[in-house]
């Protein structure tokens, strides 16, 4: 029975990693394919081009829709919740409406997805090191992607931290244990392998209007934000200070009331 089984979970573990490894393949070639939509804020514009088309289609920022779904199904193993995150815009010229939605794993994520983009326009965040390095693993001179670096400046705060006296025996040696059962490096050196898979690929060149409008503008041409926006942002930041506790969407919802007109541009 041993070996009968055993020929089977093999030729079964073969299937599922050829399968796996032509979904990762089919996903990565997609960037040879696809142009990312470019924020750009010093002209507080986000450029589109969307699939099947050649031609960019440049959008002001403060027209931009966002907004997060939650869907509910019930089946037989209990009650199942679905999470999304979608922008939107209609054309400047044509008026056509053109709609963009992925999954997220949870409603918190979804909200800031869209926080991390408006923060980002905003000014309010530079780099990727002020929204996702909260223990400060990345030093100043490393790429933002979690490659091995990150594994090191991790042991050597948890090294630092140890003669601080700020983490004990038993956090220092269950860090090395999770590490251990972890493979050590080699999901970081993945990581890295992944990102240098996709530097090298020969990407679609960007259009010529997509390019030119990427490049930098003196401080002076930078556009600046309209007056309603700027009332909308300081009331948000008022109830917020008033009752931090208080859900943001809500929030969101009251000052889209007090603010409600024609168009709506969210703070």
């Amino acid at each position: 029975m041993f070996d009968y089984c055993w020929w089977i979970a093999v030729a079964a573990w073969v299937f599922f990693f050829l399968f796996s490894l032509a979904i990762w393949d089919n996903e990565h070639r997609k960037y040879q394919k696809i142009i990312s939509t470019r924020f750009n804020r010093q002209r507080r514009e986000v450029c589109f081009v969307p699939k099947g088309e050649k031609d960019p289609i440049f959008v002001p920022w403060e027209s931009l829709v966002a907004w997060v779904t939650e869907a509910r199904g019930v089946t037989e193993y209990g009650v199942q919740r679905q999470y999304g995150f979608g922008i939107g815009f209609y054309h400047p010229d044509t008026g056509e409406k053109y709609t963009l939605e992925f999954q997220t794993y949870g409603l918190p994520q979804a909200i800031s997805s869209w926080e991390a983009i408006r923060a980002y326009m905003e000014y309010e965040v530079h780099t990727l090191k002020d929204i996702q390095d909260p223990l400060e693993l990345q030093g100043p001179d490393d790429p933002p992607w979690e490659g091995v670096h990150v594994f090191r400046n991790s042991r050597r705060r948890l090294h630092q931290q140890f003669r601080d006296g700020e983490a004990g025996i038993f956090y220092f040696i269950g860090w090395y244990l999770y590490h251990l059962i972890t493979f050590w490096t080699i999901p970081n050196r993945l990581v890295e392998w992944e990102v240098k898979k996709l530097r090298k690929m020969s990407r679609q060149a960007l259009p010529e209007g997509m390019a030119e409008w990427s490049e930098p503008l003196p401080e002076s041409e930078w556009a600046k934000p309209s007056p309603e926006l700027l009332a909308q942002s300081q009331r948000v930041r008022e109830l917020h200070n008033a009752n931090p506790q208080r859900p943001i969407t809500e929030i969101f919802a009251q000052v889209s009331e007090e603010f409600a007109g024609p168009e709506y541009m969210t703070a």
